[in-house]
């Protein structure tokens, strides 16, 4: 026993001398943290960032949405049309997502005032979906009416990310009043998002997010769109949503000095949208498949109370000017599971889902898209924003 003990000692202390007789072809240490990762506090330091295989071959689909922008932010006013009470909910440009509950909540509670039995809904996206649900939820039978059903709506088209103050109104034309409003929406909705978090699948789902400013953007790139100002509300929120933090040089592969980091929620549409759907359904909830030329229509309909949540549909069903369109493109690429995040860079932007890849060009800031209605793809601004994103995985550290 002592022999075989001895031998074991030897063999160790010869691999230990051979180790030791290698330090000038290898010097780190087995265990020891990356160079990079050195930089980082321990507490803060994030899983390796998996690259993006940023390739047209691997372009699977292209989709455009119309975002309906209304400059003095969404259209929750009441009417009546006929004999319908007509609650509106719609107008909520690139925040339709973000806001949908507590939007959904506000109209649901003019809907209710005198408890009716049903309620109809008019449209299946985001908006239409979390206010049938809501409605539900306080005690009346719904029914949707739609020309689309959620996968094919304009909300399926949406990048995906809570983002409840994009393109929500012009900053001189939203009033402080507006801004209370805009708080009351983003807090209701951000705590019923929490229901969602955990579930299979991952409707809802946490995700960090790196925002590049080196190099800057592209200067043949020039602004696009009237030089308009957009609200912005996020400091209202600062303490439910977390604040970006500057990483030091070199604490990540991403190519740079100035490098900021946060965390975010975003929405994996596929299955979240099945997910409402569901149930709704569950819940007894129907939906009619119903396409109306006027807001007249709704009159028609047996039930007396409608929620009115058409979106970019608005703009001809209301007759409602106060529509502006403001055109957005995905391009979409494979999934890749290990890439677990989303990076703007150069004026693209990148979002990893479950179901896709999502790129999108911001060429020239947010006024990109305003006031475009042309819902026609363009494959040479998919190609560029694909390219620009290969780039930045081109010059990223080994």
């Amino acid at each position: 026993m002592l022999d075989i003990l001895d031998r074991r000692r030897l063999m160790l202390g010869s691999a230990g001398l051979g180790l030791l007789g290698l330090g000038g072809c290898a010097t780190t240490t087995v265990g020891a943290p990356a160079p990079e990762a050195s930089l980082v506090p321990y507490a803060d330091r994030r899983p390796p960032i998996a690259p993006v295989h940023a390739r047209m071959d691997r372009l699977f689909d292209i989709t455009v949405c119309l975002r309906p922008f209304r400059a003095q932010g969404p259209r929750l006013d009441a009417e009546l049309v006929g004999d319908a009470l007509v609650v509106h909910n719609y107008g909520h440009g690139g925040s339709g997502w973000s806001l949908s509950w507590g939007s959904g909540t506000m109209a649901v509670r003019k809907a209710m005032a005198n408890s009716p039995k049903e309620i109809a809904v008019v449209g299946c996206g985001a908006i239409g979906l979390s206010s049938a649900i809501l409605a539900q939820e306080a005690g009346a039978k719904v029914t949707i009416y739609a020309r689309d059903m959620l996968p094919d709506a304009r909300s399926a088209r949406a990048t995906g990310s809570w983002t409840p103050d994009s393109r929500i109104a012009l900053a001189d034309k939203a009033g402080p009043q507006f801004a209370i409003q805009w708080e009351e929406m983003a807090r209701i909705s951000f705590k019923r998002f929490r229901r969602y978090l955990g579930l299979a699948d991952s409707p809802v789902e946490w995700s960090d997010r790196y925002f590049l400013s080196d190099p800057p953007s592209d200067p043949s790139l020039p602004p696009t769109g009237p030089a308009l100002e957009f609200a912005y509300y996020s400091d209202r929120i600062r303490d439910i949503t977390p604040r970006p933090e500057i990483l030091p040089a070199g604490a990540t592969p991403f190519p740079g000095a100035n490098v900021r980091r946060t965390s975010s929620m975003q929405f994996n549409v596929a299955d979240y949208g099945h997910t409402l759907m569901a149930d709704f359904l569950a819940m007894g909830g129907h939906i009619e498949h119903r396409e109306f030329q006027s807001l007249a229509d709704l009159a028609t309909l047996k039930e007396k109370v409608v929620i009115n949540c058409p979106g970019y549909g608005a703009r001809a069903l209301c007759r409602d000017e106060s529509i502006t369109p403001v055109r957005g493109q995905i391009a979409w690429l494979i999934p890749q599971p290990e890439v677990n995040y989303g990076v703007f860079y150069k004026n693209v932007s990148m979002l990893s889902r479950r179901d896709g890849i999502v790129v999108q060009a911001l060429w020239g800031g947010d006024m990109f898209g305003y006031g475009n209605d042309h819902e026609v793809i363009d494959q040479a601004e998919a190609a560029k924003a694909v390219t620009t994103l290969a780039e930045l995985y081109g010059r990223m550290k080994g």
